[in-house]
């Protein structure tokens, strides 16, 4: 029972008092009415009559046994001024009305203070978050006002308060925050032979079924482009080679009926003639029908290079999002064995290494040769020769990257030289390094499925509180005991995001959950995709482990074998947890090794305002990324490969070996070669190589040599560095943001 008298009127409550206050950043916290006196007394001292302690005390007492249990900080707020509306001193409830508004507008301060610098088009981490948008345009400004606005509004209603202060006090990244209301994925490999073979509809008209290379190749584009706006993350294509293979055939037969037509024959005893190799030659003395199909084979070859320019200028020109922003598209081949596979492969490499437009190196889609001992690798390999081309391309263009079907951890028992489909059996990756593939729900493979979501932990931080431990032991034993806190706490986020992504209607992703998500025909008649999201997968991601080391150890895992010992047994131990988390909640978790864009950055500029300036751990403008060896470090290219390749095996949830080398690399495709038998000998399971590229911004001219001030074409002096950024090309770095230009100016070159 409550009594209580308030300006001359008794009033007496059952009711139980205030016990709980939901703070503003979603924190729950004990009910404090001291909080209240001390906003009324201040409004109070800011007016003439100054302060009356007995009015203070009753207001206080009436709202603390009027109020409900658990109440928002608004809702006393609101209940305060009220009472001080109906008391004699209503100057005191105009000036506690005027604080109010004060606090309300600094608390909006950040937001308008960002909001201007991207009406202003400042440079900034904000609006260089991502390399690959422009944030200048209309639409790209757009994209970052939505981005601002929907992050408050995930932490106050979709964030547990114990992740919320993981985020603030910089333990925690949630990626992709600003999509989380969406409900929408991060991920897909597209099964694209549903779509040539089939068609589609994404909910704005309809396309029929491919019939000739040119109608699949646009097809392929379509894809990407449809489910980009559906996901926040990249798209790509599992085996672009198997696919389109069966349309070079058909273009093929389309030439002979030609033929047909023209000449006035019959030929259709040469549609399923046996090709080789689908090369051009010339005609020269060639008689009867051996003139006919190799008139048929240089059309058809020419048909298929033209599809693959036009595949590519389209990924490199169609936005899929606001800010100029193309599709996050990676594409995935190597070993189809087919004359029309390897046709579509060699077109694909030779359209790659002659550049888009003027000759310029193509940003998408990243392309991912896929090696495999027995096809696509050791000189009596039937793709041998295109692999061979691959490397020349790489050395020339970045691309194709390379990802290690022969690595253990890649390998699938059914896979079978002799099973015209067995692509459904190797492992795809996206370009960025995001890997699917173990399934603990349906068939392990990588096609139709993706990432659900994926957050990162920042073991920097933990490591810094421990820093000051003596003993190392006990150093390390206190960051274990942090790290397995933070590494629950994870779990349990990216669970609840789980739960609620798993409540989107399928119509919210018309071709995703229609075609492309594994078992997606299930859904017809669903209300929810939550029959089909257990294909995918959760990711726990990384960051730092080369300076959290330095401050465990004092040496970081590239220069110190105790230091390399450790690292592995901390990533040893996340996966292990991971496991444990995949069990309890039913998921398919998997340890990522983070590829931190701006993220890089924003954990270290917090940790140094915390701890300062130390040297090998926050003395730069950013952490290194994953597992990786600190960029500045100097060690050759087979030392770095070492130390990197037994963290492939436990972060399944995606990686990436990098290797910067020197000089122009367009005349020498075996240093890609030799990055490529690294791959092989330690047991790797995706790596690309970085080499100088020079463009000119004005005219698109490109050359390898170590500077170039001055466009030798144009004469332009707008020149940059055409560089990879976390995985993908970015053509410019005056999008970058700071803390990878840092990184950028840090990186040696591994000998």
């Amino acid at each position: 029972m409550c009594i209580i008298t308030l300006f001359g009127s008794i009033f007496e409550y059952s009711i139980d008092m205030i016990q709980t206050v939901v703070k503003r950043d979603g924190r729950v916290v004990g009910f404090n009415e001291e909080k209240i006196m001390a906003a009324i007394r201040k409004a109070m001292l800011h007016t003439e009559r100054g302060e009356d302690a007995t009015m203070i005390r009753r207001i206080t007492d009436y709202i603390s046994c009027q109020g409900d249990e658990q109440m928002t900080v608004e809702q006393i707020q609101d209940m305060v001024e009220l009472e001080l509306m109906k008391s004699p001193r209503k100057e005191v409830a105009k000036k506690y009305i005027a604080y109010r508004d004060k606090r309300s507008i600094a608390r909006k301060a950040k937001t308008r203070d960002i909001f201007l610098e991207i009406i202003e088009t400042k440079s900034n981490d904000v609006t260089r978050e991502n390399a690959n948008m422009n944030a200048d345009t209309p639409a790209g400004m757009m994209m970052k006002f939505a981005s601002e606005s929907t992050k408050p509004f995930v932490d106050d209603y979709l964030l547990l308060p114990e992740v919320k202060e993981a985020i603030r006090l910089n333990y925690l990244h949630v990626h992709d925050k600003d999509y989380y209301p969406t409900k929408s994925l991060t991920c897909v490999q597209h099964p694209l032979d549903k779509i040539l073979q089939n068609g589609f509809n994404a909910g704005h008209g309809e396309s029929r079924p491919a019939k000739r290379i040119e109608t699949a190749s646009m097809l392929g584009c379509i894809s990407l482009e449809t489910a980009q706006n559906e996901m926040h993350g990249g798209q790509a294509i599992p085996a672009f080679d198997f696919y389109l293979a069966p349309f070079v055939r058909r273009s093929f037969i389309e030439e002979i009926k030609l033929l047909e037509q023209l000449n006035g024959q019959d030929y259709k005893h040469l549609y399923e003639v046996r090709i080789d190799d689908y090369l051009q030659k010339k005609l020269g003395e060639l008689q009867g029908e051996a003139r006919i199909v190799q008139h048929a084979i240089n059309r058809t070859v020419n048909r298929v290079h033209q599809s693959m320019e036009a595949f590519i200028h389209n990924m490199n020109t169609i936005h899929s999002r606001g800010g100029n922003q193309v599709v996050f598209s990676s594409i995935n081949y190597g070993t189809d064995t087919s004359s029309e596979g390897r046709c579509v492969i060699r077109e694909l490499l030779l359209t790659t290494y002659n550049g888009v437009g003027s000759g310029v190196t193509a940003i998408f889609p990243i392309q991912i040769w896929k090696k495999k001992r027995g096809v696509s690798y050791l000189p009596e390999d039937r793709n041998y020769d295109l692999y061979l081309l691959a490397c020349k391309v790489s050395a020339r263009r970045f691309f194709p990257n390379f990802l290690n079907l022969d690595a253990t951890f890649n390998r699938h028992e059914d896979w079978d030289a002799d099973d015209p489909r067995r692509f459904e059996h190797e492992v795809a990756t996206m370009g960025c390094r995001t890997r699917v593939f173990e399934n603990r729900f349906g068939r392990k493979t990588s096609i139709g499925r993706g990432n659900l979501s994926f957050s990162t932990l920042n073991l920097v931080r933990i490591a810094l509180e421990c820093i000051n431990i003596e003993k190392e032991k006990e150093r390390i034993d206190c960051f274990y005991r942090k790290l397995e806190q933070l590494l629950e706490l994870t779990a349990l986020q990216l669970h609840r995001r789980f739960e609620f992504q798993k409540t989107a209607a399928p119509k919210q992703f018309p071709l995703l959950m229609s075609v492309l998500w594994e078992g997606c025909e299930q859904l017809k008649g669903e209300n929810t995709i939550e029959k089909v999201m257990d294909q995918g997968t959760l990711g726990v991601g990384f960051i730092g482990l080369a300076e959290a080391l330095v401050a465990l150890t004092g040496k970081h895992h590239g220069e110190d074998d105790e230091a390399q010992r450790l690292g592995l047994e901390i990533v040893t131990y996340m996966r292990d947890k991971v496991n444990e988390f995949a069990e309890k909640y039913r998921h398919n978790y998997s340890v990522l090794a983070t590829p931190a864009e701006g993220l890089s950055g924003r954990f270290t500029r917090r940790d140094q305002k915390d701890f300062g300036l130390i040297k090998g751990i926050t003395d730069k403008e950013y952490y290194t990324n994953s597992n990786h060896i600190p960029v500045y470090y100097p060690c050759s290219a087979h030392h770095k490969a070492k130390i990197e390749a037994p963290y492939h095996d436990l972060t399944r949830g995606g990686h990436i070996f990098y290797v910067e080398i020197d000089g122009d690399a367009t005349h020498n495709p075996q240093a890609i070669m030799t990055v490529v038998d690294m791959m092989d000998k330690h047991n790797m399971g995706y790596v690309s190589v970085n080499h100088n590229r020079n463009r000119c911004l004005a005219c698109g001219y490109e050359n390898a040599a170590s500077q170039m001030t001055e466009c030798p074409r144009c004469g332009s002096a707008d020149i940059d560095r055409l560089q990879r950024i976390t995985g993908y090309l970015v053509g410019t770095t005056d999008r970058w943001n700071s803390a990878k230009l840092a990184e950028l100016n840090d990186r040696v070159i591994h000998e």
